[in-house]
């Protein structure tokens, strides 16, 4: 199941997008054709992973992923040209922010409605949501669908490579990562959280927020943890393969 297909490169990344994709399909955290996920693969970033246009989450497969490069003019003009939101969001990422090698975008639920509060901040209250802590940014002011000139402005909120998420308001939530694991675990966990603030606020009880250098030193042991977003990751493909599915394909 797991055998590289001849002339396709980045084999096992291509394996662990085509899970990521199929596991948030899995959550329910995608939304009908919309949202992609990327993945850098060559040192500046510029060249990328993607998932091909108008294919669904769950039909996602390794060799399914269009490589496309950032600074290539003629990409919308290819046959299998990305959607254009894609390449208007994850085009400008990748050509301008060599850190941020995998970028993950969704419209799931909790997420969404985080950022359609007018306070968008996720608060520490809770070990999960202090992953985020001081590590996310807010944007403020959407401008419609994220084609190249949007797809800019967001990419420009994500310049400090301390960010690993972006609450896009009005719109959804962006997470950033090394590699498809950590991207992936960070992107399961804000949903997580931002689930239990808008649980935790439905109560209309007043929130136990952790203090700042608790937050602090709980987002640190996250970024330390040896080997948990990989183990996290390596454990979803092994129950996707004992189910058949057709990912590593």
């Amino acid at each position: 199941m797991n055998a590289p297909i001849p002339n396709l490169t980045h084999w096992q990344e291509r394996c662990d997008m085509a899970a990521a994709f199929r596991w948030t399909a899995k959550l329910n955290m995608h939304e009908s054709v919309a949202n992609h996920f990327s993945l850098a693969v060559n040192a500046d970033g510029s060249r990328f992973l993607i998932n091909p246009n108008g294919r669904h989450f769950a039909r996602i497969t390794a060799s399914s992923l269009i490589e496309i490069d950032a600074n290539d003019p003629g990409t919308m003009q290819r046959p299998d040209a990305p959607d254009p939101t894609a390449w208007g969001l994850h085009g400008s990422i990748h050509r301008g922010l060599p850190h941020a090698r995998c970028v993950m975008h969704v419209h799931s639920v909790h997420a969404t409605v985080l950022a359609s509060l007018a306070d968008s901040r996720l608060p520490a209250i809770d070990q999960n949501s202090a992953m985020f802590h001081d590590r996310m940014v807010i944007d403020d002011h959407y401008g419609g669908m994220a084609f190249e000139e949007e797809g800019a402005r967001c990419a420009a909120l994500l310049a400090d490579p301390k960010t690993i998420a972006m609450v896009m308001g009005n719109h959804g939530v962006l997470i950033v990562g090394q590699t498809v694991a950590e991207a992936f675990n960070r992107l399961y966990y804000f949903e997580r959280a931002a689930e239990t603030y808008i649980r935790a606020l439905q109560t209309g009880r007043p929130l136990r927020v952790l203090p700042d250098d608790i937050a602090e030193k709980t987002a640190q042991e996250w970024e330390a943890y040896p080997g948990f977003a990989q183990a996290h990751l390596k454990e979803l493909r092994a129950l996707l393969d004992e189910e058949g599915a057709a990912y590593a394909q």
